[in-house]
């Protein structure tokens, strides 16, 4: 078996998300320890949160806001944003995000009040 896996995010086939469209590497059943996502973030990113993951965005492209348990926090690219479980999030202006979840991503785990 390899000790590695391999993607190309630019290939990945989207899906909607709270945030926009995300394109998800190493979603899998037998992949329990983390995910990677590029994300492309509309206008109207909806609020959320997660009960058990914890995610590392790392802004690509574009500026905006965070919105962070209701803070406003601006963000550029290479700002670099952890957020952990149980924090109302979304974000605020067009970007593209890198967005890192451990553990591995669950849509089961997306809450919105």
């Amino acid at each position: 078996m390899q000790r590695y896996e391999f993607a190309q995010l630019d290939s990945t086939p989207g899906v909607p998300c709270p945030c926009g469209t995300s394109r998800r590497a190493f979603v899998t059943p037998e992949n329990v320890l983390a995910t990677a996502h590029l994300v492309e973030i509309s206008a109207d990113a909806r609020t959320h949160y997660h009960k058990r993951l914890t995610e590392t965005y790392v802004i690509l492209e574009g500026e905006g806001f965070l919105e962070l348990d209701g803070e406003r926090i601006p963000v550029k690219p290479l700002s670099t944003i952890l957020i952990r479980p149980g924090c109302r999030h979304r974000a605020v202006g067009k970007m593209k995000v890198l967005n890192f979840v451990v553990p591995a991503f669950d849509p089961a785990d997306e809450w919105f009040d």
